[in-house]
């Protein structure tokens, strides 16, 4: 696998489009970041990292609004690949929706979302957009 964070997002996709309730993604650190950040955001409803094998996986539970089928999460989208990174400057950062989605930057001080990058005024590698 060339591109691990295409893959996390690629799961998270379908699982979306397929109406689980719960997915299992193989874990690494910048993973459990993203997760623990759609956590605090509100697209996911619960999340589990179980380390009893060599590399560990990721429990995410969905969420959806009550008493139908319609996810927290529209749609979720790379922007920057091994192939093209895209980097940002302070103010260059992406607005997703007018502020209603989330961009994820990997700064030099861990990955957050634009709008604590905007408030610390540091740019980075955009990774992608949930909304």
């Amino acid at each position: 696998m060339t591109d691990p964070i295409a893959d996390y997002f690629t799961r998270l996709r379908n699982a979306v489009r397929a109406q689980h309730r719960i997915v299992e993604i193989p874990a690494s650190g910048i993973k459990k970041e993203i997760t623990k950040i759609l956590f605090e955001k509100g697209y996911i409803l619960q999340y589990k990292f179980e380390d009893n094998v060599v590399q560990g996986t990721i429990k995410i539970a969905l969420k959806y609004r009550p008493g139908t089928k319609i996810s927290a999460i529209k749609d979720v989208q790379r922007v920057s690949k091994p192939g093209l990174r895209k980097y940002v400057g302070k103010d260059k950062l992406p607005r997703v929706l007018n502020g209603l989605g989330v961009a994820l930057i990997s700064t030099s001080q861990g990955l957050m979302t634009n709008k604590e990058a905007m408030k610390l005024n540091i740019g980075g590698e955009v990774i992608g957009y949930v909304y």
